[in-house]
């Protein structure tokens, strides 16, 4: 997904329609874990440890290992 595409679901998120607004909404929490995925792959690839991990996502370590613990 670019850049555009992101900046228009976020402006679709706030469409007066719901159903515009919540189908939006949905798009981005997707793209989101998508991005979330991404990184910590990065992270751990780069050494991270999962608390370091955890402490900048501002959740738990048990919390990303079990989300993320087979990447």
């Amino acid at each position: 997904m670019k850049v555009d595409e992101a900046t228009d679901l976020a402006e679709r998120a706030g469409d007066r329609d719901p159903r515009v607004g919540l189908r939006a909404v949905a798009a981005l929490r997707r793209l989101l874990e998508q991005l979330e995925a991404v990184q910590v792959r990065s992270a751990r690839h780069q050494g991270w440890s999962w608390q370091e991990i955890a402490a900048e996502l501002g959740v738990s370590r048990q919390a990303v290992h079990k989300k993320y613990g087979r990447l």
